[in-house]
């Protein structure tokens, strides 16, 4: 594989301009597209980083700043290792940009998002595919939902809150939904608890959605996240050989 060029680009959508990060081949040929998700941190260097390691196995990535409303990445200042138990502050400043998104807008972005990836001739033509952590699996199921023409994979790991009460929770999704999912729950995940779990893969069979959803053992919520007291290595190993066989299958 070549080398990876990274580079930094604006989106407009129709509530303004979001700010992202774009990885791909550095031989500049076009590659099948895939729209990478955010955590509750954010744009940040290590999500340049799993965007790049995307990029060197034959993809475009582009990952945007969900957040840009509130401002350009990094939205919230972090430290380089992230504890969230030892920095309360950090989440107390997340917390509202996290409610201010709500899926309308996703979707809405969503829409720019993925227009931004037909129209680029780093892309491939046809459908992409999408990954999307913590937060970003639950604007993975609503971008599914919301574009199933132009989503042909999409994976969501150690995601939170996918099947609740809520009118417009995001397993509700799964009747729109043409895309193969693959989703890697977090097993100590007080976000995402069993009950959910079954009503999320209740949902995906219901709804004829062909996915694999699988629990990782002893995993925390986060845990591909190697910036953060959530990491564990071998989840998120894992992580990568399911999410790379799933784009295998794809394009």
């Amino acid at each position: 594989m070549t080398s990876v060029q990274g580079t930094a680009v604006d989106i407009r959508t129709e509530d303004g301009v979001a700010d992202a990060y774009l990885a791909h081949p550095g031989d500049g040929a076009p590659r099948p597209g895939v729209l990478l998700y955010q955590d509750a941190f954010g744009l940040r260097p290590h999500l340049r980083a799993m965007a790049d390691r995307l990029a060197d196995a034959g993809y475009t990535v582009l990952v945007p700043n969900v957040f840009y409303r509130h401002g350009r990445a990094p939205v919230v200042e972090l430290p380089e290792f992230i504890d969230p138990g030892a920095r309360p502050e950090i989440f107390a400043a997340l917390g509202p940009l996290i409610r201010s998104l709500t899926s309308e807008a996703a979707v809405r972005d969503a829409g720019a998002y993925l227009r931004w990836l037909r129209e680029s001739p780093l892309v491939t033509d046809g459908p992409v595919a999408l990954t999307g952590y913590c937060m970003g699996a639950r604007l993975v199921l609503w971008t599914a939902g919301g574009y199933p023409d132009r989503v042909a994979a999409a994976a969501g790991f150690h995601g939170g809150r996918l099947a609740t009460d809520a009118p417009d929770s995001p397993h509700l999704a799964a009747e729109h939904i043409t895309a193969e999912l693959y989703f890697g729950h977090a097993d100590n995940d007080h976000s995402l608890p069993p009950e959910q779990i079954e009503r999320f893969e209740e949902a995906l069979t219901a709804a004829g959605v062909r996915h694999t959803c699988e629990v990782y053992a002893g995993a925390e919520h986060g845990y591909t996240q190697a910036d953060t007291a959530a990491y564990d290595e071998k989840g998120s190993e894992r992580h990568w050989a399911a999410l790379l066989e799933l784009l295998k299958r794809t394009f």
